[in-house]
């Protein structure tokens, strides 16, 4: 595909520094999709981890932040159930026959959706995420239902014609309609011969219809064994957990900004780490040196066992010797006393020790935070 770079730019937005982070953790978390919460933009985010592992460009920096930015999609789930609650028309009709339905029934009862147009191939698509695995599906023609079934493998979906919408009615324990028909499908004479569905899944058949203008007439209500909701009912459902969300993405943003001060903690500790790469190289240049004087007084028939167990007393001495100014050379990213103190310990560790470090840059970046969080 040919796509001038000029004419991507039109479609392009860029953020820097904390925006970009931030930006990355709310769409990681759901809060930038159209449905808030929606769980398929983690995926995304976590294919694009996946996709970069050995790209050369995505470095420490770049891959811990796309790691972190899962961490901070998951808390955000986890913490305050975001996902949770139909938020569309055909989610929240498939939401309400699973409420209605005993628990017991959910694997067993029968499935009947009229209509495959877009609404009723959502419909299928909600009841293949609750588990359903068989399905009776009723439309004009084979090709949409054969195509949803490419679509959804593993699944049985059983085509019938508009002719046999009363006979699979018969067999069905629930029944979603979405059509563009003008005119009922199903009226009180239609239902009221039904036989009556089993006790297991509740003693009432339930018509769900998503329909405008509807396809079951509101006197199928006075059918004795037969249950109907249609989009005015499913409206509150989903108008009452859209407010849910709502109240849930300030919960999120809360966590993001706490996820966002580690993340940046994490990133101004890197800003140390060739200092403390240097302070251990020269450490351990003279532990070698000095090991190589103790083992030559020792003469040349040491023992393995005794050389090696020189060498670790060599190593544990500089470690612990070293423990106490790496500690002082983590940047912890709070507050500005702690960046100030990093920036003191590396211009301090530089000058006792020759460590030759440039710390311009690494100067520069501290100075920017401690002004950034004394505003």
């Amino acid at each position: 595909m040919d796509v001038k770079v000029s004419e991507i730019c039109e479609h392009r937005f860029l953020l820097y520094n904390k925006d970009a982070t931030q930006h990355l953790f709310e769409v990681s978390a759901g809060l930038d999709s159209l449905v808030l919460g929606e769980g398929q933009i983690l995926a995304q985010v976590r294919q694009v981890v996946k996709a970069g592992e050995g790209v050369l460009g995505l470095g420490r920096n770049i891959s811990g932040l796309f790691k972190h930015a899962i961490t901070v999609g998951k808390r955000v789930r986890t913490e305050t159930d975001i996902a949770a609650g139909a938020v569309s028309v055909s989610s929240a009709a498939v939401e309400l026959a699973f409420m209605k339905l005993p628990e017991s029934s959910h694997t067993t009862a029968r499935m009947l959706v009229v209509g495959a147009g877009k609404m009723g191939k959502l419909v299928i698509k909600h009841l293949v995420a609750k588990g359903c695995t068989k399905m009776v599906v009723v439309n004009r023609s084979e090709e949409k239902v054969a195509a949803i079934r490419e679509e959804m493998k593993g699944v049985e979906i059983i085509y019938r014609p508009f002719t046999d919408m009363l006979a699979c009615s018969a067999e069905a324990d629930v029944i979603f309609t979405s059509t563009a028909s003008e005119t009922p499908l199903f009226s009180k004479e239609h239902v009221k011969d039904l036989p009556p569905v089993s006790s297991e899944v509740g003693g009432l058949r339930l018509f769900i219809d998503i329909s405008v203008p509807r396809n079951v007439g509101s006197c199928v209500t006075d059918v004795e064994g037969a249950q109907v909701y249609n989009v005015d009912d499913l409206k509150e459902v989903v108008a009452a957990n859209k407010e849910d969300r709502l109240r849930k993405a300030m919960e999120a943003q809360a966590i993001i900004t706490e996820e966002l001060k580690q993340f940046e903690a994490w990133r101004d500790s890197l800003e140390t780490v060739p200092t403390i790469k240097k302070l251990r190289a020269y450490a351990d240049r003279i532990r070698l040196a000095e090991l190589e004087k103790c083992l030559s007084k020792m003469g040349e028939d040491i023992p393995k066992k005794t050389r090696k167990a020189v060498d670790d007393l060599s190593r544990g001495i500089v470690n612990k010797l070293l423990h106490g100014p790496m500690q002082h050379l983590r940047c912890d990213g709070n507050d500005s006393r702690t960046l100030n103190e990093a920036l003191e310990n590396m211009n301090a560790l530089n000058r006792m020790f020759g460590l030759e470090s440039d710390l311009s840059l690494v100067e520069q970046k501290i100075r920017a935070k401690v002004e950034q969080s004394q505003k």
